[in-house]
């Protein structure tokens, strides 16, 4: 079976993006694209992508035990919408009724709950 989506970026919650996104370019040698205090992104040398979407009192993770898990989704590109939703649907996956996306992208789930987005891919 052939996939329907492209991978395109992970998504790591946080209090400061800019300051998680300068750390991240730093420590990978990657560059800072996208910065503001809500959100920042970092292009790393090998193409992939990485989000700092910023959270109101963030707590971090207790990993790898303990009452905080790790806080991340994933991002991917699909050609529509629909046809992801009812693809994911049929592997098991499912649907938030919160849809912040318009019809830019679609949060869906993975059988055990984890969400991620599917993001319509630029025509």
């Amino acid at each position: 079976m052939s996939g329907i989506a492209e991978f395109i970026a992970i998504n790591i919650d946080c209090p400061e993006p800019p300051k998680l996104a300068a750390f991240y370019a730093a420590l990978t040698g990657g560059e800072v694209t996208y910065d503001t205090p809500e959100a920042a992104a970092v292009a790393l040398p090998g193409g992939q992508n990485v989000y700092f979407q910023g959270v109101p009192d963030h707590k971090a993770p207790t990993w790898p035990t303990g009452e905080r898990p790790q806080q991340y989704h994933l991002d991917f590109y699909v050609d529509d919408l629909d046809k992801a939703e009812a693809v994911v649907a049929e592997l098991g996956g499912g649907k938030p009724d919160f849809q912040p996306g318009g019809d830019r992208w679609r949060v869906l789930t993975d059988p055990a709950g984890h969400p991620f987005c599917a993001c319509l891919r630029s025509q």
